[in-house]
């Protein structure tokens, strides 16, 4: 390993940038409130004021860099792309090496409060037998990842990549994990077997039902089935835009940080599990460190190019042998029953569906998160 191929990346963010973004969200050009009294419009005006006036005001980025920094990050060209990630190593000598795939609108900030116990179990009340070595990259388009300069990098390459980066980083033994559009490319992992992955889990089994199974469903898939429809005709117009204007939709969240702030928020507020308000799971601190890793890089546009690579064909049941496992928050956007993943994954080891927690699972629900993979992955060390 050279170090042309691994090199420290360390984050600073020069102050005049900090400074014409509080300079943009003070001349926020905003717009009417809702007529509504809910959030059936989308982000309600007086919620992104407050969000937007805490990031002006007293959102302190400083603290959220020395945290990245402090976890050590690197770059390294894969396929013509300087892809950043996170490279966490435990002290435990029989730790498994893990690499995990954020989605969107997330990033690796996702995994800012598993990454301790997953470490060092030891000093968070766990075995540390439990340990893991983290792999944990930005996906291309995303944070502080090169961003495509021509078409083709959608799941499929993204998958024949990953796999590179363990090896080059001297691990020909791993697991790894993924939610959202990491579970699309941590699916895509298992369904090509590279040499050294073992197993994988996912938080979305990209799974779903054949004609005979649904028309013959349980209480519980047919309550999962009203709620993908409900999703569907209520909540997907997102998909829409990114899939096929994403240029379009990339100057107005490059532009404005208020803009690109609600496009996050409204998704955190509507796909987590809460009783009524995402700040009751997620601090503004946490909410805003993930979205400045979409506006420092200006990555409004390129993060949702990769809808417009590969929503059409990611999304689909493939067949899989590799050993899977799989963890159901009740609040996913798309729940699976254990029948429906059997009829796909032949091999499923490990299988939990837990009482709380929704899409992003490791953000809002890190205990549980954790403890899912633990168990999960005892079965394969």
């Amino acid at each position: 390993m050279t170090f042309e191929e691994i090199r420290p990346f360390v984050l600073s963010v020069d102050e005049d940038v900090l400074a014409d973004l509080r300079s943009r969200l003070e001349r926020t050009r905003w717009q009417e409130a809702e007529t509504v009294t809910d959030w059936s419009q989308g982000a309600r005006l007086s919620t992104v004021k407050s969000l937007c006036d805490y990031w002006r005001e007293g959102y302190d980025w400083r603290r959220c860099e020395a945290q990245l920094n402090s976890w050590g990050q690197y770059k390294t060209e894969l396929d013509g792309l300087a892809i950043h990630f996170l490279h966490i190593r435990s002290a435990e000598p029989d730790a498994l090496p893990m690499l995990m795939t954020h989605g969107w609108p997330g990033s690796i900030i996702e995994f800012n409060k598993v990454i301790g116990p997953l470490v060092d179990p030891a000093a968070h009340g766990g075995d540390p037998r439990d340990a893991f070595h983290l792999v944990i990259p930005s996906l291309p388009g995303y944070g502080f990842s090169d961003k495509p300069s021509s078409s083709g990098w959608g799941v499929e390459r993204i998958a024949r990549n990953w796999p590179k980066l363990m090896q080059r980083l001297g691990y020909d033994r791993y697991v790894a994990q993924g939610g959202d559009w990491g579970a699309a490319v941590t699916n895509q992992i298992g369904v090509d077997r590279p040499d050294g992955c073992i197993a994988i889990h996912l938080n979305i089994p990209i799974v779903f039902p054949t004609p005979e199974q649904m028309r013959d469903m349980t209480p519980s898939e047919a309550a999962a089935i009203k709620d993908r429809e409900c999703l569907e005709a209520t909540g997907t117009g997102y998909i829409g835009i990114q899939s096929t204007r994403p240029q379009t939709l990339g100057y107005g969240l490059t532009d404005s940080p208020a803009g690109q702030a609600a496009w996050i928020y409204e998704k955190l507020h509507f796909w987590t599990d809460h009783d009524g308000a995402v700040e009751s799971l997620l601090t503004m601190d946490e909410m805003l460190d993930n979205i400045m890793l979409y506006w420092l890089p200006g990555a409004g546009g390129s993060s949702a190019r990769l809808y417009w690579e590969s929503i059409a064909t990611s999304f689909q049941t493939r067949r899989m042998d590799l050993p899977v496992g799989v963890s159901i928050f009740p609040k996913e956007l798309f729940r699976s029953s254990r029948r429906w993943v059997e009829e796909a994954y032949s091999n499923l080891f490990y299988w939990n569906e837990l009482d709380r927690g929704g899409h992003f699972a490791a953000f809002e629900q890190p205990l549980l998160f954790v403890e899912e993979l633990r168990r999960c992955f005892r079965h394969v060390r």
